[in-house]
């Protein structure tokens, strides 16, 4: 029987729509269901929403197991097929909270702080010895198993895991499904939608939209652009900087505006605090989902608990549409995160994660040749990739000061702080993440 062990699965919501979207697809639906968390009650909830779900949409087909704790996790994964992860190692508190107190003491400010800027490296320092021992445990019990990365930062964990543990991965998104039709529906352009061709390419929340045709093959970018800056200069909305991207860099990325006002230095400066206000950013926006999302969930995992008719519409989640494709061989395509091997996106080194449209069979995931970006987007994208591939480098030798020159050559950091302001804030980080971050010296 395929077996599919979903690591993280007290994400309750997430879980329920990866799984759910498992129990809709033929040949997925008769398949041995490992959940594994270290959060007993999530986990429970969990349990208990996917019974209902298994009941109500696919007849008891999927069998359900729980796993609580490290000491059980290799039992989760044994003889896995794919291995879903959707970890956050530390939490909102302390780490989340954390990762943005300690940078306001020394006037660095953060919106997101999960893929890029000091958030994004102590997100991904803390997270990445997590997932070694995830890889161990694979080695040891499903080596063929492949791992589908869910969890931030993505570049960083996927580029890892690809380069150092030798577990086959691809990193998933959400934004890549949404990016166009997102954007045509907020500049009023909703008549384009159906039969529109695209190509996305890049690297994680930063993969641009570079070219859009619509079902005739007529360019619509030069009307996005018009309306795009029409937009900005008339009203505030809240995709500000992404629709300044399109005047300033000609094209639209993947990710949205508050995720991309920090990874670069262009929109967060001290120096410059209006433009915090005409860009409509959303500073310590992450912390601020945390906490409504914390208070939401109590109520929303009543009314899951106690719904006997629970049900589940298909998800534009590409897990569901891998495992079918690499278990069927039926062709698919996806946007995946990758290695850069064989210079997909030529103006990358190879060690680079990049997001491409990738086929899948039932060898795996094959990304396709992209060629060289615009070079304005191409570098845009290394200096986030520079930060990339420092911090990873850091996670390998576990040294601080690959910590330090990873900090150093972030575009937000850099721009807001001194270097001697960036030593002193990575070591009170380190020290203030404690167990977390004590592999590192």
């Amino acid at each position: 029987m395929l077996k599919i062990a979903f690591l993280g699965a007290g994400s309750t919501v997430f879980a329920r729509n990866v799984l759910g979207d498992v129990m809709c697809t033929e040949s997925l639906r008769e398949c041995d269901i490992a959940l594994y968390d270290i959060d007993a009650t999530r986990l429970d909830e969990s349990r208990r929403i996917l019974t209902t779900l298994n009941r109500n949409i696919n007849a008891d087909r999927a069998r359900i197991n729980c796993y609580l704790g490290a000491e059980n996790r290799k039992e989760a994964l044994r003889n896995a097929d794919f291995v879903v992860n959707a970890i956050q190692v530390g939490g909102y508190d302390p780490c989340t909270i954390t990762d943005f107190e300690i940078p306001k003491k020394y006037g660095l400010r953060q919106t997101i702080a999960d893929t890029l800027g000091i958030g994004g490296i102590m997100r991904a320092l803390r997270t990445i010895p997590v997932m070694e021992e995830f890889a161990r445990d694979m080695q040891e019990v499903c080596p063929d198993a492949l791992f589908l990365n869910y969890t931030n930062p993505m570049a960083m964990l996927t580029g890892y895991m690809l380069r150092y543990t030798g577990i086959k991965t691809v990193g998933l998104c959400h934004s890549v499904q949404v990016c166009s039709e997102n954007l045509l529906k907020s500049l009023g352009m909703e008549d384009k939608l159906d039969g529109r061709r695209e190509v996305i390419a890049g690297i994680n929340h930063m993969a641009w939209l570079l070219s859009i045709k619509d079902r005739d093959g007529n360019d619509l970018y030069p009307e996005i652009r018009r309306r795009a800056k029409e937009k900005n200069d008339s009203e505030k909305h809240n995709d500000m900087v992404r629709f300044d991207y399109i005047d300033k860099l000609g094209y639209y990325c993947t990710e949205s505006s508050e995720h991309n006002a920090e990874y670069n230095p262009l929109y967060i400066k001290s120096k410059y605090p209006e433009l915090i206000d005409r860009f409509n950013i959303p500073l310590d926006e992450y912390p601020r989902r945390c906490v409504n999302q914390i208070e939401e969930w109590k109520e929303m995992s009543r009314k899951l608990l106690t719904d006997n008719n629970l049900t589940h519409t298909r998800s534009r989640e590409y897990a569901s549409r891998i495992m079918n494709a690499v278990y069927t061989n039926e062709i698919d395509k996806i946007g995946g995160n990758v290695l850069n091997t064989g210079r997909v996106i030529e103006d990358f080194p190879e060690h680079a994660c990049v997001e491409v449209p990738c086929l899948v069979d039932g060898t795996g995931i094959h990304p396709t040749y992209v060629g060289s970006l615009p070079p304005v987007c191409a570098a845009m994208n290394m200096t986030n990739i520079n930060t990339q591939l420092l911090t990873v480098e850091a996670a390998h030798t576990k040294k601080r000061e690959d910590i330090i020159r990873a900090a150093m050559l972030d575009p937000h950091t850099a721009a807001e702080l001194s270097v001697d302001d960036i030593v002193h804030m990575v070591d009170d980080l380190i020290a203030a993440h404690g167990p977390y971050m004590a592999m590192y010296k």
